[in-house]
């Protein structure tokens, strides 16, 4: 399958890697493609690395991977035409590093970005996940309690829900049983807001490599 990433930070990158081993045609979108260099050795050059609207064209999905930030501006030059009735996967949190560490939300109570992104490309189908554990962990679920541990989807469109599920489990492993619903794009509110008692828990626990469980 053709994969846009938008997004070249380690996020970006790990979820690249992964898709190329898969198979899968990647390519990544930013404004900085010498950054990529080693990271398109690393991957034998089975990968593309192009501008944002490139790799918006390129995917038959794309994955938004950008600082949450600059999600919006990053769409932007990726351009509507090039989203127009796709599915996006937007991991993206609106984390705002202005002041240090710990960093607020920039977006936090009555909107997120999920819900954002959504308004401002109403042809585009947003599914919100991901956005509540590391990168390394989104790929490979089995290397933390053998997978059993939980995450989250929003989005307003079921279908496309639906189908994201189904590449969660096929392209990273993710039991469907362990993906939680959670409703329309509005209750990404709730996963954005985890952020900042995800931040708290790697200092305490001095590792990134750990999750949620939702037990019932």
């Amino acid at each position: 399958m053709n994969i846009g990433i938008l997004g070249s930070g380690m996020v970006g990158q790990t979820l690249g890697r992964k898709l190329v081993e898969q198979g899968h045609a990647v390519m990544i979108g930013t404004r900085e493609p010498s950054k990529l260099q080693d990271w398109l050795s690393s991957v034998n050059n089975q990968a593309q690395v192009g501008s944002y609207a490139a790799a918006a064209q390129h995917g038959a999905v794309v994955i938004n991977a950008t600082a949450g930030t600059a999600s919006l501006q990053a769409l932007e030059l990726a351009g509507a035409d090039n989203l127009n009735g796709k599915i996006l996967i937007d991991i993206a949190n609106p984390l705002d590093f202005s002041n240090g560490m710990p960093p607020t939300l920039a977006i936090v109570n009555t909107d997120s970005l999920g819900e954002q992104i959504q308004r401002a490309y109403p042809h585009t189908r947003v599914v919100k996940t991901l956005n509540t554990l590391n990168a390394e962990l989104m790929v490979n679920p089995q290397q933390l309690a053998n997978g059993d541990h939980s995450i989250f989807i929003s989005g307003d469109d079921s279908a496309a829900k639906q189908q994201v599920i189904v590449w969660l489990s096929e392209w990273f492993g993710w039991q469907a049983e362990h993906i939680i619903d959670l409703g329309d794009i509005s209750t990404a509110r709730g996963t954005e807001m985890l952020l900042p008692i995800w931040v708290r828990l790697w200092g305490a626990l001095g590792t990134p490599a750990f999750n949620f469980k939702i037990v019932r």
